[in-house]
């Protein structure tokens, strides 16, 4: 799941539009001032980690040594490829670049870096705070996105949904219209977006907090013009129709949260996650909403979790839509729907 909007109960909507061509809604711009970083950025002020400061890195003075310290934390705590987290998380805490970790392994770091990298080092070992949560960003489709606690940390198995619409626009050149429910980071429309020069989209998040934040990352990447971001439920706010609608909604099983990896369960918000008690609640939305939203000849692209296709299918036949394909991820999962209107074909 990728977006921020991850409630189905049918609440009145709360137009509050971006400036620019995408979309046009009335309502109150968001500020497209990015948030504050919680990173120390180069040459820039450091930030003070507020969470507890471990001792394993007391003593050590070098870059190589602190990565040392850190990766054998996070192994001991069973993280997985942990000498490259460390280094990630180093880079951070000493505000440099990851390449600048290789590059100079014998760097003196000062008391205030170390304290911030265990500060890191803590966050991820102990809370299991995923590296892309403590950093802040996480890339998707070759492009940098912001996330906020109100935003879903995009997967690399989503970018199935952005390949998967690709592939069924005939024309990338077109001046479409693209609609996206549950936008998050926005990284699902900000990257179709990056693909289509002439197309303009909106993003749709019942959370304010992740409208705008993906209302930020359009400005970071020359997006703002074509993109606009609206908070309601699901298609409540939005006429007209799309050439092009892309949603990654909630799909587990209520009963099935818990047991999720704690990155996921403990740090993506709950709404991200919870698709009822039969994880299909939010299909039920999408299908009456696509059909009314979808233009003849268009395709609605869907993210589905393992052995959910089927019957997200049927739901979709019920109000209209025929299934085109199912996208497969990397992992061979059936992860990206492909659907179109009954006699309709790609756009």
């Amino acid at each position: 799941m990728t977006g921020g909007q991850r409630n189905v109960s049918r609440n009145t909507p709360s137009p509050l539009a971006g400036e620019g061509r995408g979309g046009g809604y009335a309502g109150t711009a968001f500020d497209a001032s990015p948030p504050t970083p919680s990173l120390p950025r180069k040459g820039g002020e450091s930030h003070t980690e507020s969470g507890r400061i471990g001792k394993l890195t007391e003593g050590v003075a070098t870059v190589a040594s602190a990565v040392a310290a850190v990766t054998s934390r996070l192994a001991a705590a069973g993280i997985p490829e942990p000498r490259r987290e460390a280094r990630l998380l180093a880079a951070a805490a000493l505000g440099v670049t990851p390449s600048d970790i290789f590059t100079y392994p014998e760097r003196p770091v000062d008391a205030a870096s170390l304290a911030r990298l265990d500060g890191f080092a803590a966050r991820r070992a102990d809370a299991r705070e995923p590296v892309s949560r403590i950093l802040g960003r996480r890339e998707f489709w070759s492009l940098d996105f912001a996330l906020s606690p109100d935003t879903l940390d995009p997967r690399p198995d989503s970018e199935t949904l952005v390949e998967a619409a690709l592939d069924h626009i005939r024309d990338r050149a077109a001046p479409l219209r693209v609609l996206d429910f549950g936008t998050g980071s926005g990284c699902l429309l900000l990257a179709l977006l990056s693909e289509l020069p002439n197309a303009v989209g909106t993003g749709i998040d019942l959370a304010v907090g992740a409208a705008r934040q993906a209302r930020a990352n359009a400005c970071a990447l020359g997006l703002a013009d074509r993109a606009s971001f609206v908070v309601g439920d699901w298609g409540a706010p939005i006429a007209g129709r799309a050439a092009v609608i892309l949603s990654n909604p909630p799909y587990i099983r209520r009963d099935a949260i818990a047991g999720l990896r704690a990155e996921v369960a403990a740090h993506d918000p709950r709404r991200a996650l919870d698709g009822g008690t039969d994880g299909l609640d939010a299909y039920r939305m999408l299908a009456g909403e696509a059909a009314r939203l979808l233009a003849p000849d268009g395709v609605a692209v869907f993210e589905v979790g393992d052995g959910q296709a089927d019957a997200v299918v049927a739901l979709m036949r019920n109000a209209g839509l025929r299934r085109l394909e199912a996208r497969r991820d990397l992992a061979g999962v059936e992860r990206g729907l492909v659907l179109a209107h009954d006699g309709g074909c790609a756009c």
